[in-house]
C-alpha cells in the first residue's frame, strides 16, 4: 500500500476509537465529529492509494462520490456521506446552531449513527485497501 494511504487509514481508525471513546463519556457532539472524521480520512486514504495527490475538500459526500469514479461500490456510501456532512460544523461550533451549543444538541442516539455510518465506511475502504 502507498504509505500516504495508510497514514490516512491509520488516523482514521484512530478517530473512529475516539468517536467511540466520546460515546462511552457521553460527549455525543464531539463523538458525531470524529465519526465525520474518521469517514472523510479513510475516503482520503482510498483516493491516495490510486494516485489521487491533492484533496482539498472536507465533504464526506464529495469524496464519496470521486472515489465511486473509479469504484462503484462507493455508490452505496453516498447517502450515509451526506449526513455524515451535516456534522461537519455544527457539532463543534456553537454559533452553527440557532441558540444552542452542540454538547445540548447531538443525543446519543445521534452519536450511534454517526458511528455505524462511519463504521461502515472505514469497512468498505478497508475492504478495498487490504483485499
Amino acid at each position: 500500500m502507498i504509505p500516504e494511504a495508510e497514514r490516512w487509514f491509520n488516523q482514521a481508525k484512530k478517530d473512529l476509537e475516539a468517536a467511540s471513546w466520546n460515546f462511552e463519556g457521553k460527549f455525543y457532539a464531539h463523538a458525531c465529529f470524529l465519526s465525520q472524521q474518521a469517514a472523510e480520512k479513510a475516503l482520503k486514504a482510498y483516493l491516495y492509494s490510486i494516485g489521487k495527490r491533492r484533496i482539498i475538500t472536507h465533504s464526506t459526500y464529495i469524496l464519496a462520490k470521486e472515489c465511486a469514479q473509479s469504484e462503484n461500490r462507493f455508490n452505496s456510501i453516498w447517502s450515509l456521506c451526506a449526513e455524515l456532512d451535516k456534522l461537519y460544523i455544527p457539532s463543534r461550533y456553537p454559533n452553527g446552531l440557532p441558540d444552542s451549543i452542540p454538547s445540548e444538541v447531538y443525543l446519543k442516539q445521534d452519536a450511534e449513527v454517526s458511528i455505524d455510518q462511519s463504521q461502515k465506511v472505514l469497512r468498505l475502504v478497508s475492504n478495498l485497501l487490504f483485499e
